[in-house]
């Protein structure tokens, strides 16, 4: 069907009339001017899809109407140009769509029909661990290490690269998802099919908000959407709030953007932007480099909103010519930004656009920060580390307290570490990893904690040797200009090598620590501590023995790992005294803004970055040689415990079935605020007494072969044994911490996996009680498909961050939600009562359902199915039943 707004078609340059685009300033619509630029490009997405799928001209009004109707759940579609992926989410997506290949075959249909037919790129950067740290092979060990462990899973993921059409996998070893994206992959404006039009991305990782950095529209979606976008389905959304967020003013010389984004993510979780969009504005931005701008925009998960997005300036285009982007089409992509109102000028305020609320942030107000001990948003002035570490000690268990005794306070216990004697304490520093696209993207933290090295290595500073640091860039880039720099060699001296090309500690793939160590730490009972220039924090996360983890810019990081503690205030106290007696403080070896940007300005350049990229697919030798099959059809291998085939489809029909009312529930589980994905399908250790280390045993496999629960994402067994497997899972039925709840029929406390396959065995549905940002963290789809192989129905939530809310949704698990003002404490709910939820059989978007209990007690909920298209997937049990009913028919 032609596009009805043809009419405002028109070539860019008159000598290439091939090469087309929408001239949206020809809408002549005075409302286009006013639209926030994040808006704009879903204004522009859905005129280059109108008539497509399920978009129509509505949307498009919709879309330009925007201020009036952003309050009033208007559903508008968004098809995306491109779709990232990494392994540990990429897996599982290849697995669905093998065995989706299957079930339409099954069902009379074409295979081959299940195919991405947009740009679909694969990263994988999620299997390698710091198994090796402190020497000079470390990198090579760690992915000679990472190859024993994860050649089913390569193998089968080169078969997914022959078998998909338009998906292409960068080999591991390469960098970091978002980081190859920034540098490399993003297009920034698409030149595809005869017509220019803006870049834009989903991704199966939540930190793909990165990209909005260098404007490019981007977010992270679950992995079973992700799935249906590639398949061709557009995502159904709300059309958003755009919170408008002014920066004002130059920050300090020693602050970092690690310091900017902690400040920001602390004030975006008080201000509430769940669900909305942020953009940034105001002649502060103009201050900020495309790196600190990413940095600001891969933490957007942590604060809550679904995009942070900085529109594209003459910086971005400055960014994309340093990074080695051809530069003419460069200054093409800047013509046609110019031509339809999307080049932003952060200093002209006539520019500045309608937003739903204003919040600004003076940047000389912002001061160097940690954030700890629990969560990114718990911000932290180093200035108040050791005072807030040492309340947090004493108080309440929770998220600022260990309730550890004042008596035990200042325990000391001794240990031997390599022949020499040690002492560790609560707050000592035991894990010191600069990691994380989070910082590693960024030029001037990275050399900045370079020099801070070379002048503390001149000082004649040292880190303990027991204290497991790390180094694991993004991307090549990084080590060839710290090496380029001169800085590399005095990173070495203080333990920090380049471990790998991955996200390693970030994700908790920290590897082992000593045993001494861990000794220590178990016979004192102590808090010890892991300090990351990451963008997660959470408890168990990072290792199973750092209760208390601080996120600090990557000089930070090197400062505190050689003070050996975080009970320091460096204002006061020396970081060290060297064998002359001196002692050295941070500040007499931190280094100056320009210090950095003189060495930034000389070893950064385009040619790096050329060099490194052009040759990223094929630079793997072991990558390369892998074999691989060739079918179209996956042949699967009953004896795998890394790939296998996944019960979802199994019976699945051509008919729908009607949903029903849940009768007589029991709940699994009972939760309060902020459960995370990684406290339900944790990613990182499998621990040995564990369901799912049972399950391995009894295939044949011993500990040391069992690798990560991230890495087992291809086999369903597995992983629904994982779920709710975090060591650090709070049950509100069980009075310690543990991945166990009470089994309500018999009585007994039980591993979770082993209490929920007692209630399935008896036919009993199961929900989920929960608190407040239920679903926080990572966008894993794991946290949908164990609890929905678990025979969890439904969740009750007082509310749910984003992704895992679509999540549940695309399984076919119930998101309900309490009624304003009302939780499970209002209403006397214990967990303990059995729970029937009357499914109406009309429904629509947030339709709210009655729920019985047996005690006689009936309150209502929220049914967050947010859209009609997400009552579509209700209906058919999931969004891939329906994109596999779709497929077949």
């Amino acid at each position: 069907m032609s596009n009805p707004f043809a009419r405002i078609v028109e070539p860019l340059d008159p000598h290439q009339p091939q090469k087309n685009f929408f001239n949206l300033s020809k809408l002549e619509d005075a409302r286009y001017a006013r639209l926030p630029f994040s808006i704009r490009v879903l204004l522009e997405a859905a005129i280059r899809n109108c008539d497509e799928f399920l978009v129509k001209r509505a949307d498009v009004e919709n879309i330009l109407n925007w201020k009036v109707v952003q309050h009033k759940n208007v559903e508008v579609p968004f098809k995306p140009a491109r779709v990232i992926l990494q392994d540990f989410t990429g897996v599982p997506a290849v697995v669905d769509f093998a065995a989706m290949r299957d079930a339409v075959k099954k069902l009379g249909g074409d295979p081959e029909k299940i195919n991405p037919i947009c740009p679909a790129d694969l990263v994988i950067d999620h299997s390698i661990q710091v198994d090796f740290n402190r020497r000079s092979d470390s990198l090579q060990k760690n992915q000679d290490l990472e190859f024993e462990r994860n050649k089913e899973r390569f193998e089968f993921l080169k078969w997914g690269s022959q078998a998909f059409k338009n998906m292409r996998i960068i080999p591991p070893g390469s960098g970091i998802i978002h980081q190859v994206n920034l540098e490399y992959l993003a297009r920034v404006v698409m030149d595809q099919d005869g017509y220019y039009y803006p870049d834009s991305v989903v991704g199966t990782d939540s930190h793909t908000t990165m990209i909005d950095g260098l404007g490019v529209l981007g977010w992270g979606v679950g992995g079973i959407e992700a799935e249906a976008v590639m398949l061709g389905q557009p995502i159904s959304m709300v059309l958003p709030e755009v919170v408008g967020y002014r920066l004002l003013g130059n920050p300090q010389p020693l602050v970092t953007s690690t310091d900017i984004v902690l400040t920001i993510t602390k004030h975006l979780r008080q201000v509430g932007v769940v669900g909305k969009f942020v953009e940034f504005f105001g002649p502060g931005v103009a201050q900020l480099s495309i790196a600190d701008r990413a940095t600001i925009a891969n933490m957007c998960p942590e604060y809550g909103a679904t995009s942070a997005y900085f529109p594209v300036d003459d910086i971005s285009i400055g960014y994309l010519i340093q990074t080695g982007r051809d530069k003419e089409k460069v200054m093409c992509m800047k013509k046609y930004l110019e031509a339809v109102g999307m080049l932003r000028d952060f200093k002209n305020s006539s520019q500045d656009p309608d937003f739903t609320q204003v919040v600004e942030l003076d940047l000389r107000t912002v001061v160097p920060c940690c954030s700890g001990p629990k969560r990114p948003q718990d911000k932290v002035a180093v200035s108040d580390m050791k005072k807030d570490f040492e309340a947090c000690l004493g108080a309440k268990q929770g998220f600022k307290g260990f309730q550890i005794s004042p008596d035990r306070h200042n325990s000391i216990v001794k240990f031997n570490f390599e022949g020499c004697d040690f002492e560790l304490a609560h707050g000592s520093v035991v894990i010191a990893a600069i990691t994380s696209c989070t910082n590693t993207s960024n030029p001037s933290v990275m050399l900045g904690a370079g020099l801070l090295a070379k002048k503390a290595v001149e000082a004649g500073l040292a880190v303990k040797p027991y204290i497991k640091t790390s180094l694991s860039p993004g991307s090549g880039v990084v080590t060839y200009y710290l090496r380029e720099s001169g800085v590399m060699s005095y990173l070495s001296q203080l333990g920090f090598d380049v471990v790998g090309y991955g996200c390693m500690t970030c994700i908790g793939n920290s590897g082992p620590l000593p045993e001494s160590v861990v000794e220590a730490i178990t016979q004192g009972d102590l808090v010890a501590v892991g300090v990351l220039s990451g963008n997660r924090n959470f408890e168990g996360r990072v290792h199973p023995n750092t209760r208390a983890n601080y996120l600090a810019s990557p000089p930070l990081v090197i400062a505190y790992a050689i003070a050996g503690t975080i009970r320091i205030d460096f204002e006061k106290e020396p970081l060290g005294i060297n064998a002359s007696g001196k002692k050295i403080f941070l500040k007499d070896i931190w280094p100056t803004r320009n210090e950095i940007q003189a060495v930034e300005r000389q070893f950064v350049i385009p040619g790096m970055f050329k060099e490194v990229y052009q040759k990223i697919e094929t630079v793997n030798e072991s990558w390369n040689a892998l074999d691989a099959p060739s079918d179209k059809l996956y042949t699967w291998n009953p004896k795998s415990t890394y790939i296998k085939s996944p019960p979802f489809f199994d019976g699945l029909t051509l008919a729908l079935q009607t949903p029903k009312t849940i009768e007589d529930a029991y709940v699994l589980l009972s939760f309060g605020d902020s459960v995370t994905t990684d406290h339900i399908s944790p990613a990182g250790n499998i621990a040995r007494n564990s369901p799912a280390a049972r399950y391995l045993t009894g295939r044949g496999l011993t500990p040391r072969e069992f690798n990560s629960y991230g890495s087992r994402r291809g086999n369903d067994a597995v992983m629904a044994r994982g779920t709710f497997a975090n060591i650090r899972l709070v049950n509100k039925f069980i009075d310690k911490q543990g991945p166990q709840t009470i089994h309500f029929p018999s009585g007994e406390t039980l591993d979770v996996f082993d209490a929920a396959e007692r209630y399935k065995q008896a036919g009993h549905p199961l929900i989920v009680l929960a608190g407040k940002e239920y679903g926080a963290g990572s966008s894993r789809d794991w946290a949908a498909k164990g609890p929905f192989l678990l025979g969890v129905k439904a969740v009750l939530a007082e509310s749910y961050e984003r992704i895992h809310r679509s999540n549940l949704v695309g399984m076919g698990v119930i998101p309900l939600q309490y009624l304003p003002g009302e939780d499970a404490g209002t209403l006397g709910l214990t967990g303990r009562e059995r729970y029937t939820i009357v499914i109406p059989e009309k429904l629509k978007p947030q339709t709210n359902v009655q729920i019985k209990l047996d005690t006689g007690k009936t309150f209502h909920a929220i049914m967050r199915f947010d859209t009609d298209v997400e009552l579509t997937y209700f209906h058919n049990g999931g969004i891939l039943n329906y994109m596999i009913r779709k497929m077949a028919s």
